[in-house]
């Protein structure tokens, strides 16, 4: 039925396109049809052709988005049929033109030209109609194309034969985007009942550096709402993007007090990456929030500190330290953090620095503590700045994500690295889903909804 109306369409697109180049052919043929059956001809394909640009087909989805994708896929394969047979129709029509029909010793060439003209911008106007019908409904809603494939879509459609390759490029993007997302939709349908997340504790999700937890800007990504839609009671760290750990720590001990107060759910699981990790372990044995807190995850944390840290804080002159760092934490405090200090942040992070916090900040008995880990298999699998930086840390850390080591990153009772098959590795951006890039050989919303599932089954 699929493929039966998409042929519908695109015939009735191609009637359209073409009507000027029908009757002008009919006119050549001796052949004069009504008025009425004229208006007929060409107001009922139009009023059609409309109610196909507003609704391509009639299966609907659940979700608005994939269908507003699915309707631009539709409508752009309809474009490729019609253009294609539009094309080849109005290059005979001109032909025929030229060799049977013009008398061209007269001023009905010029007539004619004008005929051959009008058909042409006719066809013109209903297949660009169709394609940006399907063009801006991909472009509007897609997660998956991002800003490289709609620029460079924007840059080739201006290139014969390279347009086309590359709309069929963004087309089977789409596609796999609608299959990947109907799938996780009937997942979650199917497991609903069972609230695989809802943990006894809410979780607590925890930043990293230079970030901050932006209402409208999620840091994890589509990770939230996966795990809110699987049962989890979610709430935020909300501390400083560029402070000390100790200052983070604090904060986030104070954070986890007002919630427990508030809620009365006794504790908090904490999920938390990158620096957030230190942060965390900070908050629980310095400040008092071990009691408050039943287990720590820490993602791609560097708890051993990062030694192309110290080479680039030793080796940047201080003039220009101090320059990145004001310039920074000018930045970050218009942002939102209330006292942010770009230096402590950094230095924090050194091999050095966190060996002396480690040696300083014990484990709780009170907490189950465990750690994730993933690593890039090559510098084009992280995103800018993560590919640049991704050589430099190897050099002096080996394998690592983009920022982070491996052999950093372990901690705790637990310690799960993640390897998806492949050449591209998992970066330290898109283990917290920061991109909102469907990965194949990793499923990060899934990869968390299990990491809670766990969780749930320890009892915490």
């Amino acid at each position: 039925m699929r493929y039966l109306r998409r042929i519908t369409y695109s015939l009735l697109t191609v009637y359209c396109s073409c009507t000027v180049m029908l009757f002008t052919l009919l006119a050549g043929g001796g052949i004069v049809l009504p008025a009425a059956v004229c208006a007929a001809a060409v107001i009922i394909p139009s009023l059609l052709f409309a109610a196909v640009l507003f609704r391509p087909q009639r299966h609907r989805l659940d979700i608005k988005r994939l269908q507003t994708l699915s309707d631009g896929y539709e409508l752009l394969f309809v474009f490729l049929i019609s253009v294609t047979v539009t094309v080849i129709l109005q290059i005979y029509f001109i032909y025929v033109s030229f060799k049977n029909i013009i008398p061209w010793n007269d001023i009905s060439s010029v007539k004619a030209i004008g005929t051959m003209l009008g058909s042409v911008v006719v066809a013109v106007i209903f297949e660009s109609l169709i394609f940006w019908a399907g063009m801006g409904r991909l472009y509007l809603r897609s997660v998956q194309l991002g800003i490289k494939h709609r620029v460079l879509g924007a840059l080739f459609g201006w290139i014969p034969g390279l347009n086309i390759y590359y709309l069929i490029k963004i087309m089977r993007i789409v596609n796999a985007e609608i299959i990947t997302e109907s799938e996780k939709n009937l997942l979650n349908e199917v497991r609903k009942e069972r609230s695989d997340c809802a943990a006894r504790y809410p979780l607590l999700l925890v930043h990293g550096v230079f970030f901050r937890d932006f209402r409208y800007l999620n840091y994890w990504g589509r990770i939230s709402g996966e795990l809110k839609r699987n049962g989890a009671e979610i709430f935020y760290g909300k501390q400083q993007s560029a402070a000390s750990v100790e200052d983070c720590g604090r904060e986030l001990a104070e954070r986890i007090s007002d919630i427990v107060k508030q809620t009365g759910c006794e504790k908090v699981n904490i999920i938390a990456h990158s620096k957030g990790g230190l942060d965390s372990r900070a908050a629980i044995t310095h400040f008092g929030a071990a009691p408050y807190v039943a287990s720590l995850t820490t993602v791609n944390t560097p708890h051993r500190g990062c030694l192309f840290a110290d080479f680039l804080l030793e080796k940047t002159p201080e003039k220009v330290r101090n320059s990145i760092a004001n310039t920074y934490n000018k930045t970050l405090k218009k942002l939102g953090d209330s006292d942010p200090d770009f230096l402590a942040a950094v230095s924090d992070l050194t091999a050095a620095s966190c060996e002396r916090f480690n040696a300083e900040t014990p484990d709780s008995g009170e907490v189950f503590y465990q750690s994730v880990m993933s690593y890039c298999k090559k510098a084009r699998s992280g995103k800018f700045p993560l590919n640049l930086s991704y050589p430099l840390v190897k050099h002096f850390d080996g394998r690592n994500d983009g920022l982070v080591s491996v052999d950093s990153a372990e901690w705790g009772e637990k310690f799960t690295l993640i390897e998806p098959a492949g050449s591209r590795g998992i970066s330290h951006g898109d283990v917290i889903d920061l991109n909102r890039e469907n990965i194949p050989g990793f499923d990060v919303r899934e990869f968390y909804v299990g990491l809670v599932s766990d969780l749930k089954k320890r009892g915490f």
